[in-house]
């Protein structure tokens, strides 16, 4: 069950990657059409990516117990979804070696260190910088 969790998140992340670069490459995030914008299913499905994301935040929020990461966290959550979800989910894999562990992963507090979601958002503010840059000219 350990390996099945970590090849899972892993996939998630290696899926994810190629979806942001491939869309990334083919239209600015700020590209998108106007009628996609305001189509109802567009509107629909964002909403419920994001209460999805923020449910996870709740139990991010939760393990970390400093105040600087919560905040990281949050918005490296709402910056990268589901990216982001999976590799807070293969750290917390990887820092088990014995399925008798898997308990650890999701009741297990953390002192809250702040380099990783520091590294994200840094990562996520370029990122959406570049995106934005067609609105600039």
């Amino acid at each position: 069950m350990l390996w099945f969790l970590r090849f899972l998140f892993i996939g998630i992340f290696v899926a994810m990657s190629s979806l942001i670069v491939w869309s990334s490459l083919e239209q600015p995030i700020f590209g998108i059409p106007r009628e996609v914008l305001t189509n109802p299913w567009f509107i629909t499905t964002l909403f419920d990516a994001y209460f999805a994301f923020i449910t996870f935040y709740v139990w991010v929020a939760w393990k970390e117990q400093s105040t600087g990461a919560r905040v990281l966290w949050l918005l490296v959550v709402l910056m990268w979804g589901n990216f982001a979800m999976a590799i807070y989910m293969i750290v917390e894999l990887f820092r088990i070696t014995h399925i008798d562990q898997l308990g650890e992963v999701f009741t297990k507090r953390r002192e809250g260190k702040i380099a990783l979601p520091v590294g994200f958002v840094i990562t996520g503010i370029i990122a959406y910088a570049l995106g934005a840059g067609p609105l600039l000219s």
